[in-house]
């Protein structure tokens, strides 16, 4: 498992402020919606928070998050099923990478679903995937401008079910 440093880059007493502001949020349950049909009929995306991207395609902003700690990159990047380790890159700051430029499948489980798939356990893995800056303390913007048109591309790729990789 990958060593998370969420504090990483705030000070003493910021981290304090924020441990004790994490501690008073109220518990919520989990939202849960059984499948509607058997997993081995269902085609699966994944979701990882390891703020991968293609390396073709546009970073995500670790500048804007060295400067204020507090904000993460609330976009979201696509990655094609067939994607390759060497033509990604993982770029979250609050994680040990090395696990994953070991092992992409450690944050990006792309070739445990192709094997999940080959031996009929899942129906079949969707044709994008995607990653997100994990580490948000507000999803605002991620919830109402950037999940939309993922949803909507799962929709039409008739994706019926999210594998959520956190990290």
């Amino acid at each position: 498992m990958a060593d998370v440093d969420s504090f990483r880059f705030l000070d003493f007493a910021t981290t304090r402020v924020v441990k004790a502001w994490m501690s008073r949020e109220p518990k919520r349950p989990v939202p849960f919606v059984p499948l509607r049909k058997p997993l081995s009929q269902c085609r699966v995306a994944i979701l990882s928070s390891a703020a991968i991207s293609r390396r073709d395609d546009t970073p995500f902003d670790l500048d804007g998050e060295r400067r204020n700690p507090f904000w993460g990159d609330p976009s979201l990047r696509t990655i094609p099923k067939d994607s390759q380790a060497a033509g990604l890159r993982v770029e979250h700051l609050h994680i040990d990478r090395r696990y994953a430029e070991r092992d992409l499948d450690t944050v990006l489980p792309l070739r445990r679903l192709d094997e999940l798939v080959d031996q009929g356990i899942v129906g079949s893995s969707a044709p994008t995937h995607y990653s997100m800056m994990g580490y948000q303390l507000d999803l605002q913007e991620t919830v109402q401008q950037h999940l939309p048109p993922v949803i909507a591309r799962m929709q039409a790729e008739a994706v019926d079910a999210v594998l959520l990789v956190p990290v």
